[in-house]
């Protein structure tokens, strides 16, 4: 999404921006002090900084009809899930929170999202749920796939599943917040235009991934909803949080503010 941002393939004489790469986790905490005047967070984390932020029409990470997985190391039933010790990447991301909606009953045990599949061998937990491209390899740890949450949320719901948007802050002035909201629809849409050196780019913070796994698993999560949220997200994003508040794992209802 950021490649041409990054390497300055296009240009902006109002903004500048200087690249910091993060686990999504820690942006979530990060932006509940307003840190980043942009920052990549979690849908589920947009309640507790939508004092200080709005969240951009384009850079989201949908998964529609496909999403975060729970898996284990032997097959296993939704319904064995209640109980369980399971591993979770961050009680802010939004997997957490739809997990949470899906099956209220289990142990969280939160660990970093690239170490829960091997707490899952090492037999600290039960289930691992997985938000990184080991959704794609997962099987071949001899791991078993228990629930698709993208899944369960399509066939629940008809809504895609809102992972992750860049949320812009709300002090900045306003021709800024108009250039940024400009800006990454571009970025994304020469990434989209020119795949091939966005991928090769991109490649360099994988974790040894191969290619053609990059692409499918960018594939995934960056698609025309990434473009632009238009009417679709917003619903889905506000279904989900309401979900969410409804259940008590929100504190606060609120409303779903996009910035174009």
């Amino acid at each position: 999404m950021f490649y041409a941002l990054a390497t300055r393939k296009i240009r902006s004489r109002l903004v500048q921006f200087r690249h910091v790469l993060e686990d999504i986790e820690s942006l979530n905490r990060k932006a509940m002090e307003g840190v980043y005047d942009l920052t990549a967070i979690s849908y589920h984390a947009y309640p507790y900084v939508a004092d200080k932020y709005m969240l951009l029409a384009s850079g989201s990470s949908i998964g529609d009809g496909y999403g975060p997985l729970l898996v284990s190391s032997a097959p296993m039933t939704v319904e064995e899930l209640k109980g369980k010790r399971i591993a979770v990447p961050g009680k802010m991301t939004t997997a957490y929170l739809a997990l949470k909606i899906m099956e209220p009953d289990f142990e969280a045990v939160v660990i970093p999202f690239d170490q829960v599949l091997e707490a899952l061998k090492e037999r600290v937990v039960d289930v691992a749920l997985v938000i990184h491209e080991a959704q794609l390899t997962f099987s071949k740890g001899g791991f078993h796939q228990v629930t698709d949450l993208g899944r369960w949320f399509k066939s629940a719901y008809d809504l895609p599943l809102p992972l992750g948007a860049n949320a812009l802050l709300r002090k900045l002035p306003k021709d800024v917040r108009a250039e940024c909201c400009r800006l990454m629809k571009e970025s994304i849409t020469y990434a989209l235009d020119n795949h091939e050196e966005a991928l090769n780019y991109a490649m360099q913070f994988a974790r040894d991934m191969e290619p053609a796994l990059a692409e499918k698993f960018v594939g995934m999560y960056v698609n025309h909803y990434t473009v632009d949220a238009g009417e679709v997200i917003p619903k889905a994003a506000q279904k989900l949080l309401d979900l969410g508040f409804e259940a008590g794992l929100i504190p606060r209802r609120v409303e779903v503010e996009f910035v174009r």
